[in-house]
């Protein structure tokens, strides 16, 4: 019997883009000072955990997350383009007040959580779903018996906790997905289980920016949207 995975998922710290709700994606913006002194405080609360291998999506807000847990636990981190953000297309760089203006239909696509919608040149959720379950599925994979940490983005969070869940993909978030949460799973080859999630003691009283909307669902009037 293959013994599970321990994985610690983070999301990424915070950035300028996070503040001003505009759409990452697979654009590369470093962490603000905000960030940094949030991942600089996870790290420091997982300093003392068995952590055998970090994971990153290579875009620099996380990686660069990723480096101070590397840092005080001694292990390299490891670049992981499969953990990056949704893909956004030409909805990249614009806020999302812009997009409603701009793109009406599509931002109503988009707020519905259709699975099929993808943004010009972009992913579908289903698309971010397959490259997610399956990029961690074949890390956890590796390293049985072991607790890894995945840093990567709100997009990713988001599809890690549906996965261990079993909530649709089209199902209203209520649940967080904050800057350098630590979120808890197991991975066996029967899937994904969630231990714990959006722990955020590190922080001590901080408070950043509102960051309840990131690059994977703008806010859905009507919905309870806790992120």
């Amino acid at each position: 019997m293959t013994e599970p995975t321990r994985i610690i998922a983070i999301r990424h710290g915070e950035t300028t883009w996070n503040v001003d709700a505009r759409i990452q994606g697979h654009l590369d913006i470093p962490l603000n000072d905000t960030g940094h002194g949030q991942a600089r405080r996870m790290a420091q609360a997982l300093v003392d955990e068995p952590i055998t291998a970090i994971y990153a999506s290579d875009l620099s807000r996380a990686r660069e997350t990723a480096q101070y847990l590397g840092h005080v636990v001694g292990v390299e981190v490891i670049r992981e383009r499969g953990l990056r953000e949704r893909c956004f297309g030409e909805f990249e760089g614009k806020t999302f007040a812009e997009i409603e203006v701009l793109l009406p239909e599509q931002s109503l696509r988009w707020r519905k959580r259709d699975p099929e919608f993808a943004p010009p040149g972009g992913e579908s959720l289903l698309d971010l779903r397959r490259r997610v379950v399956g990029t961690a599925e074949r890390l956890a994979a590796q390293h049985p018996g072991e607790l890894i940490a995945l840093v990567g983005h709100g997009g990713v969070m988001d599809i890690l906790y549906r996965a261990a869940t079993r909530q649709d993909i089209q199902a209203p978030r209520t649940w967080a997905l904050d800057n350098t949460a630590i979120n808890r799973l197991l991975w066996t080859p029967e899937g994904f289980t969630l231990v714990g999630w959006a722990d955020t003691q590190h922080l001590n009283g901080d408070a950043p920016h509102d960051n309840r909307f990131t690059d994977d669902a703008a806010p859905v009037p009507g919905t309870t949207n806790t992120q």
